[in-house]
């Protein structure tokens, strides 16, 4: 982790220039509407969560049944994320993302009219796989959209949606299952997320395609290293490509990285609620409370992220400290998750369970860095790939957790586990993952 690297001391320099006045800030729209995505993204992911203590009551799901319901979303989510990365750059972020919205909504909604295990499985299955062209689709808008100097800031700002839909809407949701049935939590989520694909596909261009970004705004960002130009590139997929992206150190570190740190998320996104209620003994009302406090947490940690990064380039930081400080600081501190298990203060259970997602927040500034070194030919297939590595953690650890509590009763253990996966985290992006630069393709 070198402070300054000799070949990004010329993109430093040019990073650093001030910000122009531009006649248009059409990306920070864009950007807009990607938060609003992820945030509707992730609500329908963690609503599951919200639903689970009534539901598993209502349907006689036990514990195992559980972990494998809330592990289904990230089965076919996890291998989807390869050719959903393809498709994202075959067909753009408008369409892949549109498509993609509007199509698990629907699914979202049918989850309302479960009857038991194999059709709620079924379901959660299909959502995963409709999900998948999402965060690729994501990496690429902000690539195409983004000077290197903003970047860092543009990603943060996205992926804070995965935190600040649960923040801003577990109690309402909590409200809703308690007063209206847990079916209605489904019905309500799936709804937005319909309209709101329709908007998404009304509203968003690349900058190559949009009428209403300046010709000023568009220099800016294309000369501060957005690839405008791959917005009009469209790409044939190949195995061989992916065999080659899996040759850089670069990408197994993320892929690493990403492991550990979506491991510690999907605690929260599947297992989270119904900790706070069956071994905290939290009233319904006082979980949902309480529930919102680590997903604060968790955004203030990938904004400040984002702001320090960029920060450090503009200091004339090498690119590759300036992208892994945050990934190293960010794991390391997720290990004090385990600490929880030395209290029996709720109030400092809460503070721990803050701290170690707060972590995890700062550790998810990783879609910076995988925006550095992503082929321009191939933004969303390097998306796609460490999207795939990351959730793997989503299958492994709901799974693990209903396991582990099933068998011991107890949460305990399942503290020790994420925190020993953290552990991998944090040493994959200080030793593994090297200097960050972006991949060049080999021609075939």
């Amino acid at each position: 982790m070198s402070t300054l690297s000799q070949p990004h001391q010329a993109a430093a320099a040019r990073d650093a220039a001030p910000t122009r006045r531009l006649p248009t800030r059409r990306r920070w729209f864009m950007l807009s509407l990607l938060l609003i995505a992820t945030i509707i993204n992730y609500v329908d992911r963690v609503n599951l969560s919200i639903a689970a203590p009534f539901m598993s009551k209502d349907l006689g799901l036990d514990k195992i049944q559980m972990g494998l319901v809330f592990s289904a979303f990230a089965w076919t989510y996890a291998f989807a994320l390869v050719p959903a990365g393809f498709v994202a750059d075959r067909l753009g972020s408008r369409l892949a993302y549109g498509a993609s919205l509007v199509t698990w909504s629907l699914a979202t909604v049918g989850q309302g009219l479960v009857g038991g295990f194999a059709s709620l499985f079924g379901l959660r299955l299909l959502v995963g796989a409709l999900e998948a062209p999402a965060f690729p689709a994501n990496s690429r808008a902000v690539t195409v959209w983004f000077p290197a100097r903003e970047r860092g800031i543009a990603s943060s700002i996205y992926v804070c949606g995965q935190y600040l839909g649960t923040a801003l809407f577990t109690g309402a949701l909590m409200w809703l299952a308690t007063s209206w049935g847990w079916r209605h939590v489904f019905y309500s989520t799936g709804v937005v997320g319909v309209v709101f694909g329709l908007a998404w596909l009304y509203l968003y261009r690349d900058p190559g395609t949009c009428k209403k970004v300046s010709a000023e705004e568009l220099a800016y960002i294309e000369e501060g290293g957005a690839l405008v130009k791959s917005s009009e590139q469209r790409t044939r997929f190949s195995w061989r490509q992916v065999g080659e992206l899996m040759s850089y150190r670069q990408v197994w570190a993320i892929c690493l990285g990403k492991f550990a740190s979506t491991s510690a998320l999907y605690f929260f996104l599947t297992w989270f609620p119904t900790y706070l209620i069956e071994e905290r003994h939290m009233s319904t009302i006082k979980a949902g409370i309480f529930a919102v406090l680590p997903f604060i947490g968790a955004t203030v940690g990938i904004l400040l992220a984002g702001v320090v990064s960029d920060l450090l380039i503009r200091r004339g930081y090498s690119l590759s400290f300036a992208r892994k400080l945050p990934l190293v600081v960010g794991s390391a501190l997720g290990m004090s998750i385990v600490l929880v298990n030395f209290t029996d203060s709720n109030l400092v259970c809460i503070a721990v369970l803050t701290c170690a997602f707060f972590a995890q927040g700062i550790a998810s500034a990783s879609w910076a860095a995988v925006s550095e070194i992503a082929p321009k030919e191939l933004i969303g297939l390097t998306g796609g790939i460490t999207s795939l590595a990351a959730n793997i953690g989503g299958i492994v650890t709901p799974i693990a957790i209903g396991a582990i509590v099933q068998t011991t009763h107890s949460f305990a253990n399942a503290f020790w586990f994420i925190g020993a996966v953290a552990l991998i985290g944090t040493l994959s992006y200080s030793f593994l993952l090297g200097r960050l630069y972006r991949i060049e393709l080999k021609a075939h």
